[in-house]
């Protein structure tokens, strides 16, 4: 039995979610990224003597939305609470959060991991303010303060620790910021700070009462997410099997190093002193509230993976890729709809092969992909009817990409005719070229006779290029066929 096998590990992820709201949750300061260090924190966020908080309603609406986008129970009276602490980024020395009443109750998320479903339950998911930021760069050895995040919407999202794996903790970080981008509660820009996520890490012999958990804080991208967790648990494995207690602590992940290192001892909730906030009257959300939010939810991503399955037959597989982010979902929707249902899973194949690598490889989002739904459905509309073959089609897309042919849902057609790319599809014309090729090449032709298959692709090489990649490629192999006896 190897090492690792003889362990469980168990984890929990707390995700905070930055909400896309134009004002703080408890003043009207601006929410905006990148401002000059203390432009945007007023006097309600830093607060001064005087000044009362006022619970900014599309906050509310965000955590609604999500309540009901994981089927959870939306809580008609919430409370909001202050948990106290101290700390050079907290101006007002306690956080406004919530506590034994949460606004969102339970709910979960599928996953997958391979070929293995699983679901995830939530805990809760609870509104709170963002604190400040401490910046340790560039002040010759002294910290500087920035409060123009102080105040934030934040929707803090809590699961079971129902994960046993990194990579299961990885999965459900990437559905959970997929959903919550689909439904646009948050923008999921990690590097900016919109969702960051913390893990609670924990192992245990098999069947053992759960083990001494550990919580990394902050891990903000899904790469940081894995490698943490990974180290996370060989260390904790490494220090009971060494005969050590595994001591409940706050940790940070240093990527320069790949390891985790403790901040302080864990603080448990008593250590906070939460009491409800006196100046916050109860959040009440109605019933007609209720359903007037989840009449403007757009289709959620496992709904349409079925609609998608069942509309135009693609695998489950195909379904969830092109549900993973909502803008690629969108284009493959509309291109579909220009160049029709027949063609959906040349559609989700092209999706999923050149626009996805060419987006990886410049390290771009769906959203700002130079090419639109009318050129590529103008380009699998000429793959389909047999004018340009998939070769051909690829030097097309490039063009397109490049953004020759201009914007025009027949730019693909403009591409084909200036360059002289149309497949050339004369059975006589082909027969010409393969008689040449054969007259040319009669070593290869005694080959394949003599059982060598290679030598038969190697025949479609060269009448390819021959034909400088403009042949049918079926018809080639074909008329080959009928030519060698075969």
């Amino acid at each position: 039995m190897n090492r690792e096998a003889q362990w469980e590990v168990v984890i929990g992820l707390e995700t905070h979610a930055q909400l896309q709201t134009k004002s703080k949750i408890f003043s009207g300061a601006s929410t905006a990224f990148g401002a000059e260090p203390n432009r945007q924190a007023c006097a309600v966020d830093i607060a001064l003597p005087g000044v009362l908080p006022v619970l900014n309603r599309e906050a509310v609406v965000c955590a609604i939305k999500f309540g009901l986008a994981v089927d959870a129970a939306i809580a008609p009276r919430s409370i909001f609470a202050r948990k106290n602490y101290f700390y050079p980024d907290l101006p007002k020395g306690y956080q406004i959060s919530q506590f034994e009443i949460p606004v969102v109750l339970g709910g979960g998320l599928a996953i997958r991991v391979g070929e293995t479903e699983k679901f995830v339950h939530l805990t809760r998911a609870h509104l709170e303010e963002d604190a400040g930021k401490s910046l340790h760069e560039d002040f010759h050895g002294k910290t500087g303060i920035d409060l123009n995040r102080a105040g934030t919407p934040l929707l803090e999202i809590v699961t079971e620790p129902d994960m046993c794996s990194s990579a299961e903790a990885v999965a459900y970080a990437k559905a959970l910021h997929s959903l919550v981008t689909w439904i646009g509660i948050c923008d999921g820009n990690m590097q900016e700070g919109s969702f960051r996520c913390d893990a609670n890490v924990s192992v245990r012999r098999p069947g053992a009462p759960l083990g001494t958990r550990r919580e990394i804080k902050n891990l903000n991208s899904f790469r940081f997410l894995q490698q943490a967790i990974d180290y996370e648990i060989q260390w904790q494995i490494n220090e009971i099997e060494e005969g050590r207690k595994i001591q409940q602590a706050t940790v940070l992940f240093d990527p320069d190093t790949g390891e985790t290192r403790s901040m302080r001892s864990k603080e448990d909730a008593h250590d906070y002193r939460y009491f409800p906030d006196p100046d916050l009257l109860p959040l009440e959300i109605t019933p007609a509230w209720i359903a007037e939010v989840k009449a403007g939810l757009p289709e959620l991503p496992q709904a349409m993976q079925q609609r998608l399955q069942a509309e135009f037959g693609l695998s489950p597989y195909d379904a969830a890729v092109l549900t993973a982010q909502r803008a690629v979902a969108d284009f493959f929707q509309k291109t579909v709809a220009l160049v029709g249902t027949a063609q959906a899973k040349l559609v989700a194949n092209w999706l999923q092969g050149e626009v996805s690598a060419r987006l990886n490889r410049e390290e771009r989002d769906m959203a700002d992909a130079p090419i639109s739904p009318e050129q590529l459905a103008g380009l699998i509309a000429r793959v389909a009817d047999n004018t340009i073959s998939n070769n051909i089609a690829k030097k097309v897309f490039d063009a397109l990409w490049n953004g020759e042919g201009g914007d025009q849902a027949n730019a693909a057609d403009q591409i084909i005719e200036k360059q002289g790319l149309k497949q050339i599809t004369d059975s006589g014309a082909i027969e010409k070229i393969i008689d040449e090729v054969l007259a040319a090449n009669q070593k290869s032709v005694e080959e394949f006779r003599a059982g060598k298959e290679k030598a038969f692709n190697a025949l479609v090489g060269q009448a390819m290029k021959a034909t400088k990649g403009k042949a049918n490629p079926q018809q080639v192999n074909d008329l080959l066929k009928l030519k060698l006896g075969s």
